[in-house]
Formats: C-alpha cells, sequence, structure tokens
C-alpha cells in the first residue's frame, strides 16, 4: 500500500483513530538516534573525568555572562 493509498484510509478513520496514528507517527520522529546519544554520553564521562582531575578550564557564572 502506497502513501496516498494510506491517506485516504486514514482520512476516513474517526477522530480518536486519526489521533492516534499521528500520535505515533510525532513520537516516531523524536526517537534519539542510538550511536550518537551513545557518543555524548561518553563524551560527557570523558568531560566530567577531566573536569574531576582539573584537567580542564572551567569559567565562573559571571565570566559566562559578561
Amino acid at each position: 500500500m502506497g502513501t496516498n493509498e494510506i491517506i485516504k484510509e486514514a482520512i476516513n478513520l474517526k477522530p480518536q483513530e486519526k489521533y492516534l496514528i499521528i500520535e505515533s507517527l510525532i513520537l516516531s520522529l523524536n526517537e534519539p538516534n542510538k550511536e550518537i546519544e551513545k557518543l555524548w554520553i561518553e563524551e560527557s564521562e570523558k568531560r566530567l573525568e577531566e573536569y574531576k582531575n582539573g584537567n580542564l578550564e572551567t569559567l565562573s557564572l559571571e565570566e559566562v555572562f559578561n
């Protein structure tokens, strides 16, 4: 079944059924990329370790907003 056929079928659904389909499609767009998420976790852990070891230059809140 192609996209146009799916849309034609969906138009004839009850409002509650349409809502469920729309909600499911929108949620599917927001699924995180597992590989990118894994890389960011690794990077954040690395940065935290560098901070704890004193190897990371930091700025005070005042310096950030000036």
